[in-house]
């Protein structure tokens, strides 16, 4: 029954290579823009961040107005609510300080998982790699610390690897879906054939 769904899904996408191909393309044009506008590219994102939020906030608050209405517990939905509204808020009217932000959570990320790295390094034996462990602490530090010093640079950095991420992810999409074109081509080759026959 399993192989009966998997075939039929592969079907699908062989059918629809087009959309598999239209998302490469998508993901490789985003990927372009980031890399030659990322401070756009970045605001874009804060935007969307800030959209998510108020959306969130509302859905929210509507939440806990039905639970207070069937006598439940809705003070903290309220209060995520209010938080979220807040926050939307916020990166919409200060959106530098939002991408900021951001990056000053990625440093902090960066120096505390690199500080474990180094620190979990030396629970592991000389011989199994530990040196490798702590050369990544050591750039997850080094990196952490650079953000620190420089966010502004480390956005438009950090918006650059998402692009480099989008170009690398859409050629792989369109790749697959050439492949699945070629598939397709075949069904319909064979499908010529059989009529014929």
């Amino acid at each position: 029954m399993a192989t009966i769904r998997l075939v039929a899904a592969d079907g699908a996408l062989i059918r629809n290579w087009w959309a598999v191909a239209l998302r490469g393309v998508i993901g490789i044009l985003f990927g372009i823009i980031a890399f030659i506008v990322p401070a756009v590219t970045m605001l874009s994102l804060v935007i969307v961040f800030s959209a998510y939020m108020l959306a969130d906030g509302v859905l929210a608050i509507i939440a806990a107005v039905r639970a207070a209405q069937r006598h439940n517990r809705w003070g903290l939905l309220a209060l995520e609510g209010i938080i979220d509204i807040a926050a939307g808020v916020l990166a919409l009217v200060w959106p530098g300080l939002t991408v900021i932000a951001f990056v000053l959570l990625v440093a902090v990320w960066a120096l505390a998982s690199g500080g474990m790295m180094i620190a979990g390094a030396f629970q592991v034996r000389t011989d199994h790699g530990r040196w490798w462990l702590v050369l990544g602490g050591v750039a997850s530090v080094i990196y952490g610390a650079l953000l620190i010093l420089a966010p502004l640079l480390g956005a438009v950095v950090l918006t650059w690897w998402i692009g480099a991420y989008a170009v690398v992810f859409g050629a792989l999409l369109l790749a697959f879906a050439f492949k699945l074109r070629s598939l397709h081509n075949n069904e319909g080759h064979a499908a010529a054939v059989s009529a014929g026959a």
